[in-house]
């Protein structure tokens, strides 16, 4: 017990220790280079301070939880300069230092809920305009601008350089909601069962808390659960297993009209595309070969592949998507070892449930 409270345990979900070193290497480098920065644009100015301490927060959320909501751009830049006026202007109007400190927090926390920037290093900008001395009091309106907006920004821009050199991606994309492939009012395939949005949303209202994760980020992470779920019960059913092992494949260097002759001859729907050493390149179906091209090379579009170990019910994402019909599986050398279209997953998700029963 002692030893499991001395160890790296982290709170948040999804948190390891190298991502906890990597933030803190962020955190020094940019602000450090915050401070760098903003003193060559302060020049000899010294009524204004050079940084404000709720940057420092602000550096925790952007390194530490870069997915998270209060993380992202506007929530920092717009947070804390939006807290900040709030700040000035609760000092100016409210001369009880205490009451002024209270209001001040309040409406920032207002403000930045009515301008999509909720940020929690806000709520301390706007009291340190309100309690943080002479210095700032001086600053007046100023102050929102340099040193608070200035840098929010910087340390943003740092931000995104440093998590496009750790290989992160910042600022976060949430998951795009699923549509239809094919443009119609019904909801994929894969929402037709199992839990909906309307239930996510039914499961927040009843939980009754505030969580800090995007609605659409925790959709598709309840269906990333299911689906681990289901491959923890049928792992051991791999993709070698499932395979069509004689695949139809064509020369990259092939005109279109030959591509079209092999989906017509063998009724088949995609098309592998290798090179002269036999590697996938890429692939073709009817829908690549509706456009006009001298080389099939120009026509082709990139494959969805496995490799023959992976478990076959792991292709579940993508031959459900509405656009995929079929995975090549390649071997280590990217060399085609066989195929699994649709039909075949369906065949063995069957074979499954008759087992099951």
């Amino acid at each position: 017990m002692f030893h499991r409270a001395l160890a790296f345990v982290p709170i948040l979900a999804g948190a390891t220790l190298k991502d906890r070193l990597v933030a803190c290497l962020g955190t020094l480098l940019a602000i450090t280079l915050t401070g760098l920065l903003c003193a060559l644009a302060r020049g000899t100015d010294g009524a204004v301070p050079l940084m404000v301490a709720p940057v420092g927060a602000s550096a925790v959320l952007l390194f530490a939880v870069p997915a998270s909501p209060l993380a992202q751009p506007w929530s920092i830049v717009g947070g804390n300069t939006i807290s900040a006026l709030v700040g000035v202007l609760v000092a100016r109007l409210v001369p009880d230092l205490t009451l002024a400190s209270g209001l001040a927090v309040s409406l920032a926390i207002l403000a930045m809920s009515f301008t999509r920037s909720l940020h929690p290093p806000g709520g301390a900008t706007a009291l340190t305009a309100v309690i943080g001395g002479s210095a700032i009091t001086s600053a007046g309106f100023f102050y929102p601008l340099v040193p608070v907006a200035l840098n929010s920004v910087v340390l943003v821009l740092l931000g995104v350089g440093f998590h496009r050199l750790s290989g992160r991606l910042y600022p976060h994309i949430a998951a795009a909601p699923l549509t239809s492939a094919q443009k119609t009012a019904d909801v994929p395939a894969s929402l037709r069962l199992g839990f909906t949005p309307a239930d996510v949303d039914a499961a927040l209202a009843a939980a009754n808390e505030t969580f800090d994760i995007d609605r659409d980020d925790l959709d598709a992470l309840l269906r990333r659960i299911e689906l681990q779920a289901i491959l923890r019960q049928h792992g051991d059913l791999t993709c070698a297993l499932v395979m069509s092992r004689d695949v139809v494949s064509i020369p990259v260097h092939a005109t279109p009209a030959a591509a079209r002759e092999l989906l017509l001859r063998h009724n088949i729907r995609t098309l592998p595309v290798v090179d002269p050493e036999g590697r996938l390149v890429g692939v073709a179906g009817l829908r690549e070969l509706q456009r006009e091209a001298v080389s099939l090379g120009e026509l082709m579009s990139r494959p969805a592949t496995a490799l023959p170990e992976q478990s076959a019910l792991s292709l579940l994402p993508t031959l459900t998507d509405g656009r995929s019909h079929a995975v090549v599986i390649t071997d280590p050398e990217s060399r085609v070892a066989g195929l699994i279209t649709q039909t075949d997953l369906l065949a063995a998700a069957g074979r499954l449930l008759q087992k099951a029963s």
